[in-house]
């Protein structure tokens, strides 16, 4: 997950910041308690506003690419126009220089909309009969 560089999570119990490895981002997505790693207890991400914040980050995966490419089409048409005669050389130097201030500008708010720390609360230990009855369900389904 390209999207999730800088996503922290935040212990209830011990009071760590930790940076979030990807199979516990893959927990947090798919609503699945995992193990904090100082205290060994069971982490869950509990606020819905987070929640949705974080399912949202999809939609910045794509920014850099784009970004990317639209700078390089603007360096390649001002390029062109320049040697056409349409625009000067500092009417060209101008449109390349805002180009990429615009490019920098918009990937750097883009990580910045990337980065955050989710607060992740206790969870309470599945009594030993209830992990049970699921460990024989799913076994009965293959």
């Amino acid at each position: 997950m390209a999207a999730a560089i800088g996503i922290k999570g935040h212990c209830a119990q011990c009071d760590m910041t930790f940076e979030l490895k990807p199979w516990q981002l893959n927990a947090i997505a798919i609503d699945v308690p995992f193990d904090c790693t100082y205290c060994h207890s069971g982490l869950q991400l509990g606020c819905a506003k987070q929640l949705r914040q974080f399912r949202a980050l999809d939609q910045w995966a794509l920014v850099r690419p784009s970004m990317i490419m639209l700078t390089c089409a603007t360096l390649l048409v001002a390029l062109f126009a320049e040697w056409l005669g349409l625009l000067s050389v500092i009417g060209q130097l101008n449109v390349s220089l805002v180009a990429v201030l615009i490019h920098l500008l918009v990937v750097r708010y883009a990580r910045h909309r990337q980065t955050m720390i989710l607060k992740l609360q206790v969870i309470n230990p599945l009594p030993v009969e209830q992990l049970a009855r699921i460990a024989c369900a799913r076994l009965s389904e293959q």
